[in-house]
């Protein structure tokens, strides 16, 4: 429990940037796992197509802050690699 009225804004706040926060990993997480899914089920010109959105939902959850950008450009480079 907060000690203080600044202690207890600061939970609230923290609370709600977790909330954004997760949903907008599971955001990137999920169209990730997708694009992998696709690699390894052979359709690589259907994960190509699924791979801007990838790139778009990590730039945008580096933006945020939610990750870190080394976070995302490495995931970017990674994703792209496997589609060579």
């Amino acid at each position: 429990m907060a000690n203080t009225k600044s202690a207890a804004k600061s939970a609230r706040n923290s609370q709600r940037r977790r909330a954004v926060n997760k949903t907008r990993a599971a955001s990137y997480k999920q169209v990730e796992k997708q694009l992998r899914a696709l690699v390894a089920g052979g359709k690589k010109d259907e994960a190509a197509k699924l791979l801007p959105q990838v790139q778009a939902k990590l730039d945008k959850a580096a933006k945020t802050r939610t990750i870190h950008k080394n976070k995302a450009n490495r995931g970017k480079a990674r994703l792209a690699k496997l589609l060579k």
